[in-house]
């Protein structure tokens, strides 16, 4: 796992192994807080889970409750508000799935059916809105 500068990881924030978290990325670990009536204790916070590989861009925030898929790409500056598939290319305000990005971090755009990565040679289908390794 790689953490840069000013990232918090809250308790209900669960990170994989290798993820990447770029700097000023925020997580949030509690839905609807309120100053006057502070939630504290794991009963409030809402689980996050970060899988294996997943690359979080610079300033781009992960509202909690959310999943984000293996080596999945989040955009910086993105806001992510719900689960994220495998490989998906995150982008915007509200995150959208602007395309698919390899294990290696190549950006594959969109997938008709079949892709392979023209950078490191992984070869991936997709079926429905499912990218997996062939």
């Amino acid at each position: 796992v790689k953490v840069q500068n000013n990232v918090s990881i809250y308790e209900g924030v669960e990170l994989e192994d290798y993820v990447f978290c770029g700097p000023s990325m925020t997580f949030t670990n509690i839905l609807d807080p309120r100053c006057r009536y502070p939630q504290r204790g794991g009963a409030h916070y809402v689980r996050t889970l970060v899988r294996e590989g997943a690359s979080i861009g610079a300033n781009a925030t992960i509202v909690c409750g959310t999943t984000i898929g293996r080596h999945a790409l989040i955009a910086a500056g993105a806001v992510v508000s719900k689960d994220v598939p495998d490989y998906a290319l995150m982008m915007g305000v509200p995150a959208k799935r602007t395309g698919w990005a390899c294990e290696c971090g190549e950006r594959l755009g969109e997938v008709a059916s079949e892709k392979t990565c023209p950078r490191c040679g992984r070869a991936y289908e997709r079926r429905d809105d499912v990218l997996s390794p062939v």
